[in-house]
């Protein structure tokens, strides 16, 4: 009886195994020219945005917020400038009610006008005006001629002169679970586009980094779209920075000839030639659309392998 009981229990093993799906990992059922590994299909770990990161994400955008409404001061004005969760603030303007939301926004400007990539402020100058998102706010008093508003939710510093838009909400976007990352997959022929600026105008880039991109809803992006960032060895050679190692030697004592990095831009050494622009790109990590104008769209990396660089290429990725 205990002899069947047990092979009972192993024939149940083994048919539920049989139902058990395929597994759909990339790395597994791996493209025709490939041998995958940890380091070429590494997995995805996805760090998903939260209410915060949706609210404070900032935007770049051809319309220009009306500068009709703004913040007038405080309750402290004027020893007191900047104000966040929970503090009393006083809104210039028309059109407030008692209960509406509203969100605090600033009209930016890079103080340090060194670009990150050559075409940088071209780019920007096409794309529109940056604003970071402040705070949001709720009216709680209209008896005099300025709205008295509360802060609810801040992610920075309010300040006097900071603009005043109705509230909308963002929903949150849609994510896919973890997934083997293709670190070196060829183009899909989707749409492209370019890592243009990053919030605080930031410069290296990791997880939870918003940025924006210079492809909006007029190309069809909606938020909790995909990217794929990638880039070229080609782009780093051409970087005043990082085009600095490809003119070090690498040369060992034993080697008779040094490897030489494309001869007609550096010094030939009559040993082997490596074009660079033939290498493979990367991928460099992953960024999800978190809102979008029709021309630019503001997203957060959400799975990095290095550093994600401003001017890298995106590529629109359907996992």
């Amino acid at each position: 009886m205990k002899k069947t009981r047990l092979l009972l229990i192993f024939c149940l093993a083994v048919m539920a195994r049989a139902q058990e799906p395929a597994d759909t990992h990339p790395a597994l059922n791996a493209p025709a020219g490939t041998d995958p590994t940890t380091v070429s299909f590494p997995f995805e770990r996805i760090q998903t945005p939260t209410a915060v990161d949706l609210a404070c994400a900032g935007f770049v955008s051809k319309q220009l917020v009306p500068n009709a409404n703004f913040v007038a001061g405080d309750l402290y004005t004027p020893t007191v400038t900047k104000n966040s969760n929970g503090e009393i603030v006083y809104l210039a303007g028309k059109g407030y009610q008692v209960g509406q939301k509203y969100t605090i926004v600033r009209e930016l400007r890079d103080p340090n006008q060194y670009e990150i990539f050559a075409g940088q402020h071209a780019l920007l100058k096409t794309m529109g005006q940056p604003y970071s998102e402040l705070a949001r706010v709720r009216i709680i008093d209209t008896r005099s001629k300025m709205a008295i508003a509360e802060i609810e939710m801040s992610c920075d510093p309010v300040n006097p002169g900071d603009y005043v838009i109705p509230y909308v909400e963002k929903p949150a976007p849609v994510f896919h679970p973890p997934l083997r990352f293709d670190r070196f997959m060829p183009s899909n022929g989707k749409l492209t586009g370019r890592i243009a600026m990053a919030k605080d105008f930031d410069s290296e880039i990791g997880p939870g980094v918003k940025v924006y991109l210079n492809v909006g809803s007029n190309q069809g992006v909606k938020p909790g779209d995909y990217f794929r960032a990638v880039r070229s060895y080609e782009s780093d050679l051409h970087d005043p920075t990082e085009s600095l190692s490809f003119k070090a030697s690498t040369n060992e004592d034993t080697q008779a000839h040094q490897a030489a990095i494309d001869p007609n831009m550096f010094t030939k050494t009559g040993g082997p030639v490596i074009h660079v622009r033939d290498l493979p790109r990367r991928a460099v990590g992953e960024v999800v659309v978190i809102a979008t104008t029709p021309t630019t769209s503001t997203g957060m990396v959400v799975f990095a392998m290095e550093s994600v660089h401003l001017g890298d290429d995106v590529e629109l990725d359907q996992p």
